[in-house]
């Protein structure tokens, strides 16, 4: 089998991650991204001698998220935003789900920009956000790690 002449892989830089202007996270302060990973269960059917499998409950895996962190406008800010969406911690608040779960968007784009894939991860929450460290003797640029749960991944196309 031949690979095709015009052979034009999709290539790990180009992405954009989307969140709802609500949010205000901007789509360049992300640096890396995972796309979505599938987990099923196996269930076993035994009889005789042998078993057969067939397919359990699922699930969507987390997905890890890291943003850059510039002076202004601040992702830290965008980001305790909507932490507080979902738990207040000087009052011990909780919000509710339809209030802090959001859809997000992925986009895989082509050289020219154009959206070639795209991916709507419905009911999005954060489960972990970690502001990272500090250092004197580092010029690197402050980043933020989180990781993204997500009720359902719909590839649209």
């Amino acid at each position: 089998m031949r690979m095709p002449v015009p052979y034009e892989p999709l290539r790990k830089n180009r992405f954009i991650l989307r969140f709802p202007d609500e949010l205000g996270i901007q789509e360049w302060w992300v640096s890396t991204a995972a796309r979505p990973n599938y987990t099923s269960q196996e269930v076993e059917i035994p009889f005789l001698n042998t078993s057969t499998f067939v397919a359990g409950r699922f699930q969507w895996e987390t997905m890890q998220v890291v943003f850059r962190d510039p002076i202004g406008p601040s992702a830290t800010q965008a980001l305790m935003e909507w932490i507080r969406l979902h738990s207040e911690s000087v009052t011990g608040r909780q919000g509710y789900a339809a209030g802090y779960k959001k859809d997000v968007e992925l986009e895989l784009l082509d050289p020219t920009g154009v959206v070639i894939e795209k991916w709507i991860l419905q009911g999005t929450m954060l489960t972990s956000v970690n502001f990272n460290d500090l250092d004197y003797g580092s010029s690197d640029v402050a980043d933020i790690n989180a990781t993204l749960r997500f009720d359902r991944a719909i590839h649209v196309f």
